[in-house]
């Protein structure tokens, strides 16, 4: 016996869809409720580490996923100028080295690459084909409003409209979550004070891993592959309000701001003045709720409940151990009660507040315009050895 036997999902990114399916998987009748008409994943690539890609294997979406994205062990430092001399080859969990990483033969983690680029779209598309599959009844185009407890159940309300009754409401609808606003929790994503840009491009073949360039136009610049002949594209700067830029604008602002940046970055230009690429503008938050992430028999998961800077690519991978860590409490406890709450919040708020903690403290060290070139190994290593330790 599951502690929950009907489940409404809020939200059909990455967080729900994982919660939905492992549900599913278990017999639970799940409700993914989305309030988007159909499924859609705004941005260009995707970065994901070692702990996201045991999550797939956990879903049974790895093989999946591993076709549509491009895996790949450590990362590349290149300095800025014209010719983007390379300074550094991390394998990952091994020091400094200036031979070439090979793109066959993957050091892996867990029998897994230890990083992989994929498509934003192919990942959601993956993700719900394997919920649908699993038995999870998909619901777009319905806004919820706000929920309303009822002894051992819960409404769900779009507007005056009840969507439907649950054994519990899990909401994973993202940084401006409504299920978060319904229960009347003030506390939600903040600006850093960066923002990103990103283009979906052409990967050239000298590129295999992660690049990143620190110093030059920006704070950071670089690049992840995402298949065999793409990747994604991004520059970080001081958060600007271009948000309504059209899309000429923005190609034409990546490259002139990309001008400090020599190697793989020409012929990112060349997609981009071609108008060969799409570009996106967002800006860094950060937030974690306090303890509880519940309100009786409504949690919230995912972005509604912390989210950080990219500067550690943990955004996605923190979303799904959400959703496999209340789901494995759910479907072997038997019932939704205190201590299966308690449980939730030991495992999952300290980790993730590590997480966005070290990810907003790396950003601010790239703002601030001192050395840290000895803070930064640092914290990524103590970080990196908290994320290797079972969630």
């Amino acid at each position: 016996m599951t502690a929950v036997q009907k489940v409404a999902v809020i939200g059909a990114g990455i967080a729900g869809l994982a919660t939905a399916i492992r549900l599913a998987d278990a017999g639970v009748a799940v409700d993914l409720i989305e309030s988007q008409p159909e499924l859609t994943a705004l941005g260009s690539g995707i970065s994901l580490q070692s702990n996201a890609l045991q999550a797939f294997a956990t879903l049974g979406v790895w093989d999946e996923a591993a076709a549509a994205g491009y895996a790949f062990d450590g990362l590349t430092l290149r300095a800025p100028g014209p010719d983007a001399p390379v300074i550094a080859r991390r394998a990952e969990g091994a020091p400094d080295t200036e031979e070439p990483a090979s793109a066959a033969g993957q050091r892996t983690v867990g029998g897994l690459p230890s990083a992989m680029g994929m498509p934003r779209p192919a990942l959601a598309r993956i993700l719900l084909d394997r919920a649908e599959a699993a038995g999870v009844r998909t619901r777009f185009g319905i806004r919820v409003s706000g929920t309303q407890e009822r002894g051992q159940l819960v409404a769900v309300f779009s507007g005056d409209v009840e969507v439907g009754e649950y054994d519990l409401v899990i909401g994973a609808d993202g940084l401006h979550s409504a299920v978060r606003a319904g229960l009347g929790i003030e506390a939600g994503p903040e600006p850093t004070g960066m923002g990103i840009w990103r283009a979906f491009v052409s990967r050239p073949a000298e590129v295999h891993t992660t690049e990143l360039y620190y110093g030059g136009p920006a704070y950071i610049a670089g690049y992840t592959p995402t298949g065999a002949d793409s990747m994604y594209a991004f520059l970080v700067f001081d958060a600007e309000k271009h948000f309504d830029m059209s899309a000429p604008d923005a190609a034409r602002f990546m490259v002139e701001r990309s001008r400090g940046y020599g190697g793989p970055w020409d012929a990112i230009r060349a997609d981009l003045e071609a108008g060969a690429a799409a570009v996106n503008y967002t800006w860094f938050t950060q937030h974690v709720l306090p303890a509880p992430w519940n309100r009786g028999r409504v949690v919230l998961i995912g972005d509604a409940a912390h989210s950080c800077p990219p500067t550690i690519a943990q955004g996605a991978a923190q979303s799904l151990e959400d959703a496999l860590v209340l789901t494995e409490l759910l479907v072997t406890r038997a019932a939704v009660d205190v201590e299966l709450w308690d449980e939730f919040h030991r495992r999952r708020v300290a980790r993730a507040t590590a997480v966005v903690d070290a990810s907003v403290q790396l950003a601010e060290w790239q703002r601030d315009g001192q050395d840290h070139s000895a803070d930064m190994p640092r914290l990524i290593g103590e970080l990196a050895q908290r994320l290797a330790e079972r969630v």
